[in-house]
């Protein structure tokens, strides 16, 4: 997390759909918003999200009346990606039937907030052709909004993780002046090796010990805010990779094989080893404080499905710069 120095939504009120861990609620809770209702649907998650948040999540959003959600001033989703019943007519809201987004759209259309703040993975930006993210603005534009869209990598905004993302702002165009810009770049001051547990018992079995283990001869030495790839396990397949500290990390995935599935494999005091799920928590903006899953499977799934914290914050930055006041 970044410090923030202004309360940019101090008396705003948001809602957090599929809410996850709850990194967009950090994120504008440390803006000055107060989340009002949230909704994930995955049983696990909801448990974890009450551990930190007091509160448990609203269950499948599908068979939730719109009219029955508090009023908000935010509404943040980082809804599934999904393929979009393309008609060929340019319908918008009426082409989104039969996706998670067209739940988002339906709660926009009833209880119309000032903002809403959306993120999905990089290639909902090119999904279907660019069919998909199409729908997603006429949706918006028909329901009254503006519509602003771009891929950031976290790499970019202070996280040494390569996690590419589309994130979606758009404002009610009664609340909004023409000034909105995604934030600006700044400069990587961190790398993997500033975010590791210093309690060797709370890793050690997390190292790898194993004869086909193969390096590139590369000095591990330089520090670099792109991967560094030292080694291999095995085949050298996804999750059989081994990087340095002293750049970034992989992007954290919820699924995937190999000896250092989900978050990569990384040499650590001469070791390979892959991250800890506190580790990868870190990497992706959650203080300390956040209280992870017990079971570290469940841990790692859900961080892989998570947001980087620190870039929804520099967005929220943004949002709240661009508003009339």
């Amino acid at each position: 997390m970044i410090k923030v120095d202004k309360q940019y939504f101090k008396g705003w009120k948001f809602i957090d759909l599929f809410a996850g861990l709850g990194g967009f609620r950090i994120a504008l809770e440390s803006l000055g918003a107060e989340c009002v209702y949230s909704n994930e649907w995955d049983r696990p998650v909801q448990e974890v999200y009450y551990k930190n948040f007091g509160n448990i999540p609203e269950g499948d959003i599908t068979k939730v009346d719109e009219r029955t959600i508090p009023d908000h001033d935010i509404l943040c989703a980082g809804f599934p990606c999904q393929a979009f019943s393309i008609s060929g007519k340019q319908r918008g809201f009426e082409d989104s039937r039969g996706t998670l987004f067209f739940d988002v759209a339906r709660i926009v259309r009833e209880k119309k907030p000032k903002i809403v703040f959306m993120e999905n993975v990089k290639n909902f930006a090119t999904h279907d052709g660019g069919k998909t993210l199409n729908i997603v603005k006429n949706t918006m534009e028909q329901l009254g909004y503006t519509f602003n869209q771009k891929v950031l990598n976290s790499v970019d905004y202070g996280i040494p993780q390569k996690r590419e993302r589309v994130y979606m702002v758009c404002f009610r165009k009664n609340v909004v002046s023409d000034s909105f810009e995604f934030p600006k770049p700044v400069i990587l001051t961190k790398h993997v090796e500033d975010y590791l547990l210093k309690d060797n018992n709370l890793v050690e079995k997390l190292y790898v010990n194993r004869k086909d283990v193969y390096y590139t001869g590369i000095k591990d030495d330089m520090y670099s805010n792109k991967l560094i790839r030292l080694g291999i396990v095995n085949k050298g397949g996804q999750g059989e990779r081994i990087y340095s500290t002293k750049g970034i990390a992989v992007t954290f995935s919820a699924y995937g094989g190999g000896v250092f599935a989900k978050t990569g494999g990384y040499l650590v005091d001469g070791r390979p080893r892959k991250l800890h799920p506190r580790e990868c928590a870190r990497l992706m903006g959650y203080p300390d404080t956040y209280k992870l899953s017990d079971k570290a499977n469940q841990a790692y799934q859900q961080i892989g499905n998570s947001v980087v914290i620190d870039v929804l914050q520099y967005i929220g930055i943004e949002m709240g710069k661009a508003v009339r006041k």
